[in-house]
């Protein structure tokens, strides 16, 4: 079932994506001759204005055909007679509804939230050795950490988790002023718990209520942080801190996404699951696509800027095939 889930779920995403292009395509006044959903032989269609409307067979993805995007076209309304802004608000809006979807996916988990964990100390274990003037004190919320803004209480754990040397620059909000830990010496210590030696740092982190407002501010943040993984992980590829091994393409994420489910004890638990790595692999998407690499968006967008740049020095325009 959660393969299924996830084929489905990986659909949507592209789905959502080329609808993007599509939107901001009709609005920018280009024609799109054919938008699909999914790929394969023809299941059904409707012939609208000018665009086809079909739904394929294999159920994964979909595409927005428009005039003149892979091929010269005289038409006025073709993608390549648009002006520069039009195209680069199309090449763009697949990635911003990826983004968008993340988001909403996301606020839609938090529905029956009643509260989120924040990064505010609220007390300290017994004989915390952290806990003093010049250390953290109680209501102190953790701005950053070596540089990094923490914006969930799960990025406290993450950049903490990141540093080897366990010495960090930590700025706390404290009666609503910014105060530096710079240097500041932070390690799991002991601590008996249930009877069992724990190791952790003896801190108690507060709770805010799960208000309409707050369920958007941690949505947002959510989308922020999703962002940042993404670039944190390309980080890691560049520096050698994971290797080629730990990428997947489509099939690993698919396993990944039903391997998440199936971790769940149950089946309600396990769809939310789902839906989550969903929403940051939808963020992930939009992130990735933007990047200036040929054959994605983003190198389109990076080609688009430096055509229409070249054309507006040297007013002369670039053959296309040179793009191509």
């Amino acid at each position: 079932m959660y393969i299924l889930l996830a084929i489905l779920v990986f659909s949507v995403l592209i789905v959502a994506h080329e609808l993007g292009h599509f939107i901001a395509a009709k609005a920018c006044g280009v024609q799109v001759n054919e938008f699909s959903v999914f790929m394969g032989p023809k299941l059904l269609q409707v012939k609208g204005k000018e665009t086809v409307y079909s739904l394929r067979l294999i159920p994964l993805g979909g595409f927005c055909a428009m005039e003149g995007e892979d091929e010269e076209s005289e038409n006025p309304r073709a993608f390549t007679a648009a002006k520069w802004w039009k195209r680069l608000i199309i090449l763009v809006a697949g990635s911003f509804m990826n983004f968008l979807m993340g988001l909403v996916v996301v606020f839609f988990l938090y529905g029956n939230a009643e509260a989120f964990v924040a990064p505010v100390l609220t007390d300290f274990f017994e004989d915390c050795p952290y806990a003093s003037e010049e250390g953290f004190q109680p209501g102190d919320r953790i701005h950053s950490i070596d540089g990094n803004r923490v914006y969930l209480y799960s990025d406290v754990d993450l950049f903490l988790s990141r540093n080897a040397e366990q010495v960090y620059d930590i700025v706390v909000l404290r009666d609503g002023e910014k105060v530096a830990l710079n240097d500041f010496e932070l390690k799991r210590v002991p601590y008996m718990e249930d009877g069992e030696e724990v190791m952790m740092y003896g801190f108690y982190f507060g709770t805010e209520e799960a208000t309409f407002a707050n369920k958007l501010k941690n949505t947002w943040y959510h989308g922020i942080d999703f962002a940042r993984l993404v670039w944190i992980s390309l980080g890691d590829l560049v520096s050698g801190k994971v290797g080629m091994k730990d990428m997947s393409g489509p099939v690993g994420i698919v396993s990944v996404i039903s391997e998440t489910g199936n971790a769940a004890d149950t089946v309600a638990a396990g769809v939310e699951n789902v839906l989550y790595l969903g929403a940051f692999i939808a963020v992930n998407l939009a992130v990735m696509n933007m990047l200036p690499i040929p054959a994605l968006d983003g190198g389109r967008v990076f080609f688009l800027l430096i055509t229409t740049a070249v054309q507006a020095i040297f007013k002369k325009k670039i053959d296309p095939k040179y793009e191509g």
